[in-house]
């Protein structure tokens, strides 16, 4: 089995989610149960459905997981582009937070690309 933690797609996705939580601090306290709340929701989700995927040991169950944490990803990619909208992050956040979004994608789509072509090979094994 595979140690999640060693992964550089978890690693990078919970270097994401504590950023945002550093960010959102500074968020209008009136957003707390809003935006707040929903943004790290979703920046959450991103490592725990990796994980839980890994955990599940199970070709296509861990690739259902990947597949939630990208939606996730997209999900929080939105909310910062409204975060910054109604002027909770500068311009510089933003750009910030979107790098490290599109790494998180580019290492997700990868790993989800990586389980895809295994699960293809293992389909194509048991044919023989």
């Amino acid at each position: 089995m595979i140690d999640y933690k060693q992964l550089d797609v978890w690693i990078a996705s919970k270097q994401l989610a504590n950023s945002i939580y550093t960010i959102s601090k500074d968020f209008p306290k009136d957003e707390i149960f809003g935006l707040t709340q929903q943004i790290r929701k979703s920046a959450i989700s991103i490592p725990s459905n990796i994980a839980e995927g890994i955990g599940r040991n199970h070709l296509k169950e861990t690739t259902q997981f990947l597949y939630i944490a990208r939606g996730s990803l997209f999900e929080l990619e939105t909310q910062i582009y409204i975060a910054f909208d109604q002027g909770y992050i500068d311009a510089t956040a933003l750009e910030q937070i979107t790098d490290d979004i599109e790494k998180c994608k580019k290492l997700l789509n990868g790993f989800i690309n990586y389980y895809l072509k295994k699960k293809h090979e293992d389909h194509t094994n048991t044919k023989h």
